[in-house]
């Protein structure tokens, strides 16, 4: 008999992957999501339509069903987990919490990062409340043998997404031989994941006893600069000598206010990751999409669909204003 799975949310990029590669696989999967899915459902996969951050609403909606692995892709705060260990405590063998790895101290101590790496971030909202969700479920795994699972992407990324802060603004202005600013001196060290590895690391995870108790970073270990990573998109759409300005991200922060804390308190720092316990975990995994070729992914995507060439005007007018500076 093929392995039950429920996912609560998973209907964004990777959780969409991830749907595809576990019904691949065999795996009876559902999938309970607020709204219409965003993206196309594999076939055979149940879809059910409720609120999972609504702790009244997780009975009405899946009653007393036993479930070999609940995948939550939609916890970003404590108050989204109210309800959880209590009602899937007894209901599931595993109970798989989707964090990020932008959870690690910046700057990291030391690198490589692993799994026990320190946790730590004051400012970026977003981590913070992640360490709060991971540390919440730990408690009840320590205390109440919750059969908690922590998985910990980072940069994923797939046809539909440039993965650069600029987004398609800057391949567009690469073609128009305009600058495209890069933090820094373009030199730091960054490790990129498309969605479709993600998903073939991921989906050995549920089930797997040995993951029980466990946080697990899924990532590829493709390790780029950031100049690299804009080379190869230029490259990939058919730029061979692009404009990347260099500049520190406290003055990109100045210009683009949006960008400073992410800028600040993640991309700016090296990040690269010992990927030993995914290969115990997962053995023989490795990625099948080296970076040329997700960027040439990209770019056709783009290319080929005129509705995601989407180019803002007001981040082109920070960069000028930066290129000036």
């Amino acid at each position: 008999m093929s392995a039950r799975v429920l996912f609560l949310g998973g209907n964004g990029m990777i959780g969409s992957a991830a749907a595809r590669e576990a019904v691949a696989r065999g795996i009876d999967l559902t999938i309970v999501t607020r709204s219409e899915p965003r993206r196309m459902v594999p076939e055979g996969v149940r879809i059910l339509t409720g609120d999972v951050r609504d702790p009244a609403a997780l009975p009405a909606l899946l009653g007393d069903e036993r479930w070999d692995a609940v995948v939550n892709w939609v916890a970003f705060t404590p108050k989204d987990l109210d309800g959880h260990v209590e009602y899937f405590g007894e209901r599931t063998g595993q109970y798989v919490f989707i964090s990020t790895c932008s959870v690690f101290a910046r700057p990291v101590p030391l690198l490589p990062i692993t799994e026990s790496s320190p946790r730590r971030q004051p400012v970026f909202g977003y981590a913070r409340d992640k360490i709060a969700c991971e540390l919440l479920l730990e408690n009840a795994y320590r205390e109440r043998g919750f059969p908690l699972t922590i998985v910990r992407p980072f940069h994923t990324y797939d046809e539909t997404t440039v993965p650069v802060l600029a987004g398609w603004t800057a391949i567009e202005r690469m073609r128009a031989g305009e600058p495209v600013v890069v933090h820094g001196d373009g030199t730091s060290l960054w490790t990129l994941m498309h969605s479709s590895d993600f998903a073939r690391a991921f989906v050995p995870l549920l089930g797997e006893g040995h993951a029980i108790g466990e946080s697990v970073n899924v990532v590829s270990g493709d390790i780029l600069t950031w100049d690299q990573i804009h080379l190869e998109l230029a490259r990939a759409a058919g730029v061979r000598s692009p404009l990347l300005v260099h500049r520190s991200s406290e003055t990109i922060g100045e210009e683009i206010p949006g960008w400073d804390e992410v800028l600040e308190h993640d991309f700016r720092h090296t990040m690269l990751f010992d990927t030993t316990k995914l290969q115990r975990l997962v053995p023989g995994f490795a990625p099948a999409v080296p970076f040329a070729e997700g960027a040439r992914r990209v770019v056709r995507h783009h290319d080929e669909h005129a509705g995601a060439r989407r180019v803002n005007a007001e981040l082109a007018a920070a960069f000028d204003r930066l290129a000036a500076r």
